[in-house]
């Protein structure tokens, strides 16, 4: 089970700031975040970034209890 860090947009499509959310790997971990927040939440990752432990992460990596996926909204500069 990993720490799920949900910012800006994740966190109002979810309706939370953080959850422990079970899975082997980002993929997994964020599969099931899906099933539990639903279709805005999904809408939500198609443009955010996920990050483990504060580096980028590939959705194959493996994640334990002590991870923290973080999903990062996009950013915009000016």
């Amino acid at each position: 089970m990993a720490r799920l860090l949900l910012l800006g947009p994740a966190r109002e499509a979810a309706g939370l700031s953080r959850d422990d959310v079970e899975g082997a790997t980002v993929a997994a971990v964020l599969a099931r975040a899906v099933d539990r927040y639903g279709g805005a939440f999904e809408e939500v990752l198609l443009i955010s970034q996920v990050w483990v432990n504060g580096e980028s992460a590939e959705s194959t990596r493996t994640v334990s209890a002590t991870d923290e996926i973080a999903v990062l909204p996009p950013i915009s500069g000016g």
